[in-house]
């Protein structure tokens, strides 16, 4: 089944909608999606086995960790246009197919060499699959009523990926050995790489021009060093090094934006960014990933540090706050087709989420259902925000495109989450400095980490003052980050109402174009 793709200027055909068997191919589509979110964090619990076994350096055990989120961020751009140029469903077959060979080269690796190979060649499938999974559920809803559903679900699929990634984890490795992490992956590909050619249509540009391979390592140039800079800051602080990765990222970025607007055939088209609606939702998109990421810096941390909870407990008490996420998709889709203004929605998408802040901003060191309450309610204004904005955006991007606007969306996620974790993991770390006693050891001065390591190594009484001073030091920290964010999404609450308050309908391509409009009065 292929999609034909005409001349974007001629009128469109009546767009009908999507059957059982587009809404079965979703559910296919939501696989690769979420073991592509798993794997972020599904190495959590694994880290001691791995380290017994492979006994890895700890520069090698850093890289084990993050090289699959840098290649993952660097190569989505390059891949979001490549499926727009040989086909999406080739492309996220071709990516499944390297994800599970990664996965089972993964989990029995006999070294960190090989353990770090494979996570990069994860990385690289899995830059192939994102974009693909959001371009192909563009191509398949038509109807933007039911694009808005099938976006919603993308979403929340996408976000509970995270949370259940890690829980996965500490239950595979505590019943069976720590490869078992990446096998979980192979069922799920090989019923990809059956159902897919059945069930997903292909598409692709009919005119996509040269592709332009300069763009490529400027867009990796772009996006690697200032991800890097900005996922270090948090824990390292402002480091020199840190500093001129971010700058030097900074400057292939503005290389690589004057190539696209001057190469004949560019990686990524200025014109998306003309979509009535595309610059707005990108904008709102990479804040709402702010918000979403920043809080997940503290609260992880403080379910394990804070309260005492074992890492497997932590991961299942923060199960509790996806909950929510399922209900917020469906009833901000509900809002949208119902007639409300989308800008509306959005504000208080981004309201909701402020107020989680605020929740999180009046914990003590024993408040274990507020933070979740919190969590909940921040993770439901964030949905709200990420499922609309992918609409909207999508939707004011033409089908032969959808590839390279599925990869900008998630490049500016990679980016505002990294973003959220830099600064308000900078503020935290900034008011843990200051309210640590300055008689604490230098290792209990740094990190919450650190003092509890201290503590470990004291008398009973000088333990026990220690930790409960590194963990209201830590507590007051979160109260400043959460603080900082919830002003964050306050003022982004006001800018959704001016941004999209002249694309608030529910359909922007009807808003957008002329002939359509006219074809359907």
């Amino acid at each position: 089944m292929t999609t034909n793709l005409k001349d974007p200027a001629a009128p469109d055909a009546p767009r009908g909608r999507a059957g059982r068997r587009e809404w079965t191919a979703l559910c296919v589509l939501m696989l690769p999606l979420l073991l592509v979110t798993m794997d972020v964090s599904v190495l959590y619990f694994a880290v001691p086995a791995i380290s017994a076994d492979l006994e890895p350096s700890g520069t090698q055990l850093l890289w084990i960790f993050d090289i699959y989120a840098f290649v993952l961020a660097g190569l989505l751009m390059t891949m979001g246009s490549l499926g727009d140029r040989i086909g999406r469903r080739r492309l996220l077959l071709i990516g499944a197919a390297a994800f599970g060979a990664a996965s089972l080269v993964a989990a029995y690796a006999n070294s960190a060499e090989t353990l770090i190979a494979a996570r990069a060649v994860l990385g690289v499938g899995g830059a192939t699959l994102m974009p693909s999974t959001m371009a192909l559920t563009r191509t398949m809803f038509t109807d933007p009523g039911q694009r808005a559903k099938a976006i919603g679900i993308w979403s929340g699929v996408m976000t509970a990926g995270i949370a259940l990634g890690s829980v996965l984890s500490g239950a595979l490795v505590e019943f069976f050995w720590w490869g078992s992490v990446f096998l979980v992956n192979l069922p799920a590909m090989a019923l990809l790489l059956l159902l897919g050619p059945l069930l997903l249509p292909e598409s692709r540009d009919p005119s996509p021009g040269r592709f332009d391979l300069l763009s490529v390592p400027l867009s990796m140039a772009a996006v690697l060093p200032v991800i890097y800079g900005l996922k270090e800051i948090p824990s390292e602080g402002w480091n020199v090094l840190y500093v001129v990765s971010l700058t030097m990222g900074l400057l292939f970025a503005a290389l690589f934006v004057h190539r696209q607007r001057t190469t004949v055939s560019p990686l990524i088209s200025p014109a998306l960014f003309r979509g009535n609606g595309f610059t707005p939702a990108l904008v709102l998109n990479l804040v709402a990933a702010f918000g979403m990421m920043g809080s997940a810096y503290f609260t992880t941390q403080y379910l394990q540090s804070v309260l005492g909870k074992s890492a497997l407990e932590a991961a299942l008490w923060g199960l509790l706050p996806s909950l929510l996420v399922g209900v917020a998709a469906p009833i901000t889709t509900y809002l949208v087709q119902r007639g409300v203004n989308r800008a509306h929605v959005v504000s208080a998408g981004f309201a909701t989420a402020a107020c989680g802040y605020a929740l999180l901003a009046v914990i003590g060191t024993d408040s274990l259902w507020l933070v979740l309450a919190g969590s909940g309610v921040l993770a439901a204004g964030i949905v709200t925000v990420l499922s609309q904005m992918t609409d909207l955006a999508l939707g004011a991007t033409p089908v032969e495109r959808a590839g390279s606007a599925s990869s900008l969306l998630e490049t500016g996620q990679e980016f505002g989450g990294a973003l959220g974790m830099a600064t308000l993991g900078s503020i935290g770390t900034a008011l843990y400095h200051h309210e640590i006693p300055a008689s604490a050891p230098a290792p209990a001065r740094e990190t919450l980490g650190g003092a509890l390591a201290v503590a470990d190594q004291l008398p009973g009484p000088a333990a026990e003052s220690l930790t409960a001073a590194a963990r209201a030091a830590f507590t007051t920290g979160m109260q400043g980050a959460a603080t900082a964010g919830a002003v964050v999404l306050l003022g982004a609450a006001v800018l959704a109402v001016g941004a999209l308050r002249a694309v608030g309908v529910r359909d922007p391509e009807v808003e957008a174009s002329p002939v359509r409009t006219a074809s359907r009065s």
